[in-house]
């Protein structure tokens, strides 16, 4: 019979979303399921954006502009300017969410073979959208016993080949909640300027840094407008998961202009998620503050939870709304689907993510989950304690 491609084969399975079927079952059951899973984020969407829809009074829903309607990619213009990042509506190519911008990056700037280099852990969908496009994911590891923390220059050095053409961080990162610092941004800059390399940098957690740290992206660096690309979206900064509009910036002509054919041969990004997504940036500052406020409080009641729970260890995030957590068990993807299939709290318990799956190294992570604080405290608390009742009795 006719087979599927070895590229399908190899194509990676969500530790995100893999597990959904049993949770299903599990709801059918009758239990309530704490998702923390997913970053899928309990705020509310900004009025003004489903407003923008509502009262709209489009008569033809026609095709945007390949590159994305003009006036939103003016207004996001402005948007970066006010984040100290100078960039013009024509350095901005919309796209159908930041996964879509990751992969016409990958298509534009490498051919089969060819290399990036990824702090690990990451994104799981990183290696789906390098599998996609016939490149290699080369790791370099970060440790939880350091808080994630970029590794060092030397390291990268050391695996840079002929094939490398990408330095590619998430920062503030998934799954970790790490956070570069300007410093540790200028580093990455230096090599990739030295060994002629491209830098990615996945910004789209951008508005959630605790700790009194900032965000420092890497088109705030001089002298380095053809080595740097930028990926953004709505989804997590205005709880706009399901509009799917995202964007990649760069000064980069040769970029921009090969990136465009991937563009136009999709046609447009959706016209009526650019509509609420334009209006999103009228959403005060005030929001912000309010929807920071509620992370910092909701990681601090995760982390002071799980550190009560013997053998268990956590990161402390410095940005984002995920840590990485480290158990006590042998296997984290069997004790993750056994929370759903066999266990509950008073008919109560919880998904989370397996770590194993932002991992490319193999044997690193198995007994990590990454847990998203995308849920209201009293929530966290009670699954904490789901998690530390199952720990009692789970057997590898």
């Amino acid at each position: 019979m006719p087979t599927i491609s070895k590229k399908g084969q190899l194509m990676p399975e969500s530790p995100i979303r893999k597990l959904v079927p049993y949770a299903e079952e599990a709801a059918k059951k009758g239990k309530q399921i704490y998702h923390l899973n997913i970053g899928q984020p309990d705020i509310k969407t900004p009025e003004v954006a489903l407003q923008a829809v509502k009262e709209n009074t489009v008569e033809i829903l026609s095709y945007s502009r390949s590159e994305g309607s003009e006036t939103y990619r003016e207004k996001l213009a402005e948007y970066y300017d006010c984040n100290n990042i100078s960039v013009s509506p024509k350095d901005i190519v919309v796209t159908t969410g930041a996964s879509e911008a990751i992969a016409f990056i990958f298509g534009s700037i490498m051919d089969i073979d060819d290399e990036v280099i990824i702090c690990e852990p990451f994104y799981a969908n990183y290696i789906a959208f390098a599998t996609a496009a016939s490149i290699k994911v080369v790791p370099i590891v970060s440790k939880i016993d350091n808080n994630f923390a970029l590794p060092a220059i030397e390291e990268f050095e050391k695996l840079i080949t002929p094939k490398t053409k990408a330095i590619m961080i998430c920062n503030p990162g998934n799954p970790t909640g790490c956070l570069y610092s300007e410093k540790e941004v200028k580093q990455l800059a230096d090599i990739v300027k030295r060994h002629d390399l491209f830098l990615i940098s996945d910004e789209v957690y951008r508005e959630f840094t605790y700790d009194g740290n900032s965000h420092y992206s890497i088109l705030e660096l001089e002298g380095l407008d053809e080595h740097t690309i930028m990926i953004d979206s709505v989804s997590k900064r205005y709880s706009m998961c399901g509009a799917r509009i995202g964007c990649l910036v760069t000064r980069n002509k040769s970029i921009r202009y090969t990136v465009l054919k991937f563009a136009q041969a999709r046609l447009s990004p959706p016209t009526y998620a650019q509509i609420a997504c334009e209006a999103a940036l009228d959403t005060p500052q005030s929001y912000f503050e309010d929807v920071k406020n509620k992370y910092i409080k909701r990681r601090d009641t995760l982390i002071t939870e799980l550190n009560k729970i013997d053998n268990v260890k956590v990161a402390s995030p410095k940005g984002a709304f995920y840590c990485i957590v480290e158990l006590p068990i042998k296997n984290a993807d069997h004790f993750s689907q056994w929370l759903l299939e066999s266990f509950d709290v008073d008919n109560e318990t919880v998904m989370v993510a397996p770590a194993s799956g932002f991992y490319s190294t193999p044997g690193i992570g198995i007994n990590q989950i990454r847990i998203a604080y995308v849920l209201n405290r009293r929530s966290l608390v009670k699954a904490v304690n789901i998690i530390k009742e199952a720990l009692k009795v789970y057997k590898d």
